[in-house]
């Protein structure tokens, strides 16, 4: 099985980056749900939610590594507390509110930046997920802010979902 990688380039707007995440997510998540989805139907009856971070962790290194390797800078400093899946979500920088317990919304964001160090834009990631049982119901999707500040990412966040 040969994945579909994303491929990013430095002078790439957050949009274009979104498209292309997303291009590569809707290859890749199905068949990586379901190659796994017992091992983590089983998780799920012991650690619950962390069982999407396993689920993260295999589906979204891919992103965040091509953005590194195309020179953008797509970490934070973390904080000793920080809790981190799919090898850049930080929970501290996300928000569940939305949908319902079978189909609850949790949107991570990540500031990009160039190789300057200068924001070119947010990443969300959001992932549709059960607290029933172990159930993604769709594909992950990426959406884009040109906003990098939190105040700023959380009302874009609240726009998009509400």
């Amino acid at each position: 099985m040969s994945k579909q990688l994303p491929t990013f380039q430095m002078d790439m707007k957050i949009e274009e980056i979104g498209a292309e995440g997303n291009r590569y997510l809707a290859s890749e998540w199905r068949s990586l749900y379901e190659s796994i989805h017992e091992q983590l139907t089983a998780a799920f009856l012991e650690i619950e939610d962390a069982a999407y971070g396993l689920f993260l962790d295999q589906l979204m290194p891919a992103v965040f590594e091509r953005l590194e390797d195309a020179g953008f800078v797509v970490s934070e400093a973390l904080r000793e507390d920080d809790f981190v899946i799919g090898k850049n979500l930080i929970f501290r920088n996300s928000l569940e509110k939305w949908g319902t317990e079978d189909n609850r919304s949790r949107v991570f964001w990540n500031v990009i930046r160039n190789k300057e160090g200068q924001p070119i834009g947010t990443l969300l990631t959001d992932i549709s997920h059960s607290h029933l049982k172990f159930d993604i119901p769709s594909a992950p999707v990426l959406y884009t802010l040109r906003e990098s500040v939190k105040e700023q990412i959380v009302q874009g966040i609240r726009q998009l979902k509400e």
